[in-house]
């Protein structure tokens, strides 16, 4: 294994020195820095500004351009916020996450386990995925999450063993055709974060009323491995500390044994339940990534 470069080196003890005065600090004080860095980010990243303003309008024609800009600052805070939180996420145990979130359907995740082909768990980039995962972890439902590893090889290492730590195990996504097959025949439950932008080899479903390109993998799994699906999603309540409600539904959609119109009707109807938890808390999505880019 090659040596980290120079810039990686410096990235990382810069982030070390960062995320030491951030764990420091009172979580309130923390926080609350977080989402002023993040607004503040929102009006200096000017390309990613744009990115938000386009698919915000996008996806919410209807409402008037103060509710979009308020709706986009109001990201731009969560964003940074939620960076806070997953730097402060290195020091808890798995009994403070259990005791910061509440999870709901975890009864029919564990019924659904007990069939025996483990269970595909879809989610996005909404609210916090990362504590989704640690809560239901820490529930004693260890979860395996596929995941893109990080360019800096520090940071990667650093994320995974917190993850690790709080019971997840992560799948390299370039080992996941095979790994996460032999984790579904295992009886293990699978995370995959399934909302960006599909380059290679995408199916397109709509989502807020146009179609995207959307990764089939989930779709893939549970019909190869006959695995049931649900759709996890983390969001932040309100209130001061962090507080989350984690929610776990199942999909029934019936296979026809035709795969192609499977995976499609797989696909759109996870897309469909994650639209519908955006629209309840859109100050929570992650509007700075273009997630229609691809075309149809």
């Amino acid at each position: 294994m090659s040596r980290p470069s120079l810039k990686h080196r410096l990235e990382y003890g810069l982030f070390r020195v960062l995320s030491a005065f951030l764990t420091a600090l009172p979580d309130g004080v923390a926080l609350r820095l977080g989402e002023g860095l993040g607004r503040v980010a929102g009006h200096v990243v000017r390309r990613r500004r744009v990115v938000v303003a386009e698919n915000l309008a996008r996806a919410f024609p209807d409402r008037p351009p103060a509710w979009r800009r308020r709706v986009a600052g109001d990201s731009w805070a969560h964003l940074g916020r939620e960076a806070v939180a997953m730097l402060r996420m290195a020091r808890l145990q798995p009994e403070d996450i259990v005791a910061r979130t509440e999870v709901e359907g975890m009864d029919s995740l564990r019924s659904a386990l007990a069939e025996g082909r483990g269970a595909v768990i879809v989610t996005g980039h909404l609210g916090s995925w990362e504590i989704g995962g640690a809560a239901v972890s820490a529930r004693g439902i260890p979860i395996v999450a596929v995941a893109k590893p990080m360019a800096n090889r520090r940071f990667d290492a650093d994320l995974v063993a917190t993850r690790a730590r709080l019971g997840m195990e992560v799948v390299d996504t370039g080992a996941a055709p095979k790994r996460v097959l032999r984790a579904l025949a295992k009886g293990r439950p699978i995370a995959l974060v399934a909302d960006q932008n599909a380059h290679a080899n995408p199916v397109f479903v709509p989502f807020f009323g146009t179609p995207a390109a959307t990764h089939r993998g989930p779709a893939l799994f549970a019909l190869r491995a006959r695995a049931p699906v649900f759709v996890g999603v983390c969001v932040r309540l309100p209130g001061p500390g962090s507080r989350y409600r984690v929610t776990l539904e199942r999909i029934d959609v019936a296979p026809t044994g035709e795969l192609e119109r499977d995976v499609e009707r797989l696909t759109a109807a996870h897309t469909a339940l994650l639209e519908e938890a955006v629209r309840r808390t859109p100050e929570q999505y992650f509007w700075q990534h273009n997630r229609w880019k691809r075309r149809g």
